[in-house]
């Protein structure tokens, strides 16, 4: 399952305890179409282990500022609320995966 977060979900998403992998996106973005199907496979892999979750720039800006997003798509990994990983640019599953461990 993918969370969309917004400004209202995203302090209670992060502070579960899980990993987070944040697929920062917009619709517009050619390059975030191409990379959502790996997002998705890697939700299904990582379903109880980490949290995956899309964040559309567009409707979240001060959230993709936060996070100095300055190309899409910008993968990050939070543990315990912190910053542990980032990638830009589409990337194979099995490094998407790798990110979280």
């Amino acid at each position: 399952m993918i969370i969309h977060l917004t400004q209202e979900n995203f302090d209670e998403t992060v502070n579960t305890g899980l990993p987070v992998l944040i697929d920062f996106w917009a619709v517009w973005c050619m390059p975030c179409t191409m990379f959502s199907p790996i997002v998705e496979e890697a939700a299904k892999k990582l379903e109880g282990r980490a949290i995956v979750a899309k964040l559309n720039i567009d409707e979240q800006p001060a959230l993709a500022e936060r996070f100095r997003v300055m190309s899409i798509p910008t993968v990050v990994v939070l543990k315990n609320g912190k910053e542990a990983n980032r990638s830009v640019g589409i990337i194979p599953l099995e490094e998407l995966l790798a990110l979280i461990n």
